[in-house]
């Protein structure tokens, strides 16, 4: 007696199979193309025009194509601090996003936006050496990327997810570390970027961490906003 052959899958069968395969592959191209993981976006805030400058909007990081733009730039007219009176800064660490970045010096390009750290896959954060060094009077400032199309998420991936109170620290050349909490983090359109609240004399030890966010438009090839996370000085210790 011969064995009962196994049952073939019907035609009907074979085209259900084959309209789910093509399913799943449209999806995975989907999920190729557009899937890049979002960063973190705090609220768009509401920004009062007579504190801000749009002569000079800030050029965010973009994922395509991979080539390195400023993911925040100070209007020409921003104030000029002169040389800090403390002792630069070295590197950044904030402990409830997992930062931890060596820190560049960053200057002015010549069209009077800030120098950008360049893509890589060890990317830093960068210190604009043109305002006063963390901990300092007046607002410092530190810039990161948020992603690349080429390495992924950036050093500041994260910024949009800093809550109140949590702690900045920046370690400095002479061995201290000077400790900041978080004020607010604020995402502001490029065209409203708040110059004067960033880069204005403050008469306190400030601190501003700025990164791109937003969506991204293609059409331009760049995102549309800019996160930005202020926070003050409470203190210093020994690294």
């Amino acid at each position: 007696m011969t064995e009962p052959s196994a049952r073939r899958p019907s035609v009907r069968t074979w085209i259900a199979l084959a309209v789910a395969l093509t399913v799943v592959a449209a999806i995975a191209v989907v999920v190729a193309v557009t899937g890049q993981q979002q960063a973190p976006q705090p609220a768009a805030a509401t920004t009062d025009p007579s504190r801000s400058s749009s002569s000079t909007a800030p050029i965010p990081s973009s994922p395509e194509p991979p080539v390195p733009e400023a993911p925040g730039t100070p209007a020409a007219d921003a104030p000029v601090v002169a040389a800090p009176a403390v002792a630069a800064p070295v590197s950044v660490g904030i402990p409830s996003i997992d930062v931890a970045s060596d820190l560049m010096r960053l200057d002015l390009n010549d069209d009077g936006t800030v120098e950008v750290p360049p893509l890589e896959p060890d990317d830093k954060a960068g210190w604009y050496q043109r305002g006063p060094a963390p901990g300092a009077v007046g607002p410092a400032v530190i810039l990161g990327h948020v992603d690349s199309a080429e390495h992924g998420p950036g050093i500041f991936f994260d910024l949009g997810a800093l809550q109140p109170g949590d702690e900045v620290e920046v370690a400095r050349a002479d061995g201290t570390v000077a400790v900041f909490a978080v004020d607010r983090v604020e995402r502001h359109p490029k065209n409203q970027f708040p110059t004067i609240e960033v880069y204005g004399n403050t008469s306190d030890a400030q601190l501003r961490l700025i990164t791109c966010g937003g969506d991204f438009d293609s059409g331009v090839r760049s995102y549309e906003d800019n996160v930005i996370a202020f926070a003050t000085l409470t203190g210093t210790r020994p690294a």
